[in-house]
């Protein structure tokens, strides 16, 4: 049989989610408005097995282990917070109806946008090219468990009765991510006692994204906030006390514009590495800590994030070092003393070991800002995503708001150990 992969070669991309309305989900179905209704009713009764009116969390919690989702893929909660759009813990019907609704909604546009050849049924190699095109990775042998978990009536094909079947419980984003990782537990939870970490896990290229996502990041916000950082290590390593406008002036006196950059290639270089391989090393650490799922709570967080920056610290240091001595040094004939003179200055006259020197100091600031930091943002995220976009997935600008939130925090609260180490 023709595999997945040679058959997406001559295929065109996936298309972006249309519009979509009921009738389209109602024809898709092959059911009526009523049919639609009463199979509805009839999910919602089943979870109000007490015959309550209303579902409560054990309810919802109790209903899905029925259908054997246990509870250690920990969405129960979620599903019933989604569900519970009044927040008076409880779930009536007029609110089930709704999640259900919009989920299918949601769930129809996906499956429109994977089945490029409109035929109302997704093909593998449809799956595998929307799988791609969301950056992940997996061989013909995961396709295919991937399709078999899915399609059951074992036609090779997947209709949106099933896709919906799959997914309609599960209260995340849609997305080709998500459902990816959804899956993935699936196949964790029916492995049972013999779990293994499916192959996709490791060939997922989530991890090379977070390294590219967070150097960039930590580039352009260092860029941008450099001349802030020529100003801070200035003022800390002067003995006499001086101002913030005399010490803007001397900088400018010294070297002009440029003296506000000084030693930003550097902190570029150095900054870049030390954000990918903190961020990269919190997301490999959560499981550790916490399980598959990352649920680890604030304390996980904190010790995850503070594990995560001593490691990326210890790498870049050497770098740290030489960045601050270059920032500090005095200019000669008004110009900036040269990287690479100065890396083998220190070389020559101190030895290698010179450019581990206040490593530990420096570790005593980090842990605590680095944990902090990434906890606030995930924290901080979770509770906007929860009480103020109502489940849905934070925009760059709540998301930046996050972040800038929770490195003042971090910062702020470790500052005297920051400033000491520098």
């Amino acid at each position: 049989m023709e595999t997945a992969k040679s058959k997406l070669k001559n295929r065109s991309t996936v298309k972006k989610p249309v519009s979509v309305t009921m009738e389209h989900v109602l024809l898709a179905l092959r059911e009526t408005m009523d049919e639609r209704e009463i199979r509805v009713r009839s999910l919602f009764d089943f979870f109000d097995n007490s015959n309550l009116g209303f579902l409560d969390y054990a309810q919802i919690e109790k209903g899905l282990a029925s259908l054997q989702i246990p509870p250690e893929y920990k969405y129960a909660r979620d599903l019933f917070r989604v569900c519970d759009a009044n927040r008076d813990g409880r779930v009536d019907y007029h609110e089930f109806r709704r999640y259900i609704d919009a989920k299918e909604l949601e769930l129809y546009r996906i499956f429109q946008a994977i089945d490029v050849e409109h035929n109302g049924c997704i093909l593998p190699e449809e799956l595998w090219e929307a799988l791609v095109k969301a950056g992940i990775e997996i061989d013909d042998e995961e396709l295919a468990r991937f399709m078999e978990h899915v399609d059951k009536d074992n036609n090779g094909t997947i209709t949106f009765e099933e896709w919906r079947d799959f997914l309609l419980l599960y209260p995340h984003e849609a997305t080709i991510e998500n459902i990816y990782q959804h899956w993935e537990r699936v196949c964790l939870i029916d492995i049972g006692e013999q779990a293994v970490i499916p192959d996709g896990i490791s060939k997922h290229v989530k991890r090379s994204r977070l390294l590219l996502a967070g150097g960039l990041a930590g580039a352009v916000s260092r860029t941008a906030t450099a001349p802030l950082d020529r100003l801070k290590v200035v003022l800390q390593v002067q003995r006499a006390h001086a101002g913030v406008l005399p010490t803007i002036k001397k900088i400018w006196r010294e070297d002009n514009l440029r003296g506000f950059f000084r030693g930003n290639g550097l902190n570029v270089m150095k900054v870049a590495p030390e954000s990918a391989i903190k961020f990269c090393a919190y997301e490999m650490l959560k499981p550790m800590i916490g399980g598959e799922d990352g649920d680890i709570g604030t304390s996980g967080r904190l010790l995850a994030g503070g594990m995560a920056g001593a490691i990326a610290q210890t790498a870049i240091y050497p770098m740290d070092l030489v960045k601050t001595r270059l920032q500090t040094c005095v200019s000669e004939g008004g110009k900036a003393p040269k990287l690479w003179k100065l890396t083998q200055d220190i070389w020559v006259r101190e030895g290698p070991r010179a450019f581990y020197k206040g490593l530990f100091p420096s570790l005593l600031g980090i842990i605590p800002y680095a944990g902090i930091d990434l906890a606030a943002y995930e924290t901080l995220k979770d509770l906007s995503r929860t009480y103020i976009l109502h489940d849905t997935e934070p925009g760059p600008l709540i998301q930046l708001s996050c972040g800038m939130t929770s490195g003042a925090l971090g910062a702020s609260c470790v500052y005297p150990l920051q400033n000491a180490s520098g």
